[in-house]
């Protein structure tokens, strides 16, 4: 179907070669929809909604949402940590005085 002269390979590019396109046989005069009058968008577009203008806000106040509770779980990990730390660090301090007072019971 790659026959010269067809949509897929046109005779010339040029489009003020081309034949000029005509009406479809296929579609009854008339068919196409009537453009819509564009008095109805503006009207649209000057009565937006409480809503439509408070988006902003609200996508703010979610993504600040977010925000503010990510960093409520970065601070209850490292507190955490530290806690784990220094339970280590009292671990060994008693395993020295253990060993300390093991030391001088033995001599």
């Amino acid at each position: 179907m790659n026959t010269p002269g067809t949509i897929d390979r046109p005779l010339t590019h040029d489009p003020q070669k081309q034949a000029p396109m005509t009406p479809s046989t296929h579609e009854p005069a008339g068919s196409a929809t009537e453009d819509f009058l564009t008095s109805g968008a503006n009207d649209s577009r000057q009565n937006r909604t409480r809503e439509m203008q408070l988006i902003p806000e609200a996508l703010a106040r979610a993504h600040m949402h977010d925000r503010l509770e990510e960093a409520r779980r970065e601070r209850q990990a490292n507190g955490l940590l530290t806690a784990r730390r220094m339970q280590r660090r009292a671990e060994r301090a008693s395993r020295r005085a253990r060993r300390a007072l093991a030391m001088a019971v033995m001599q």
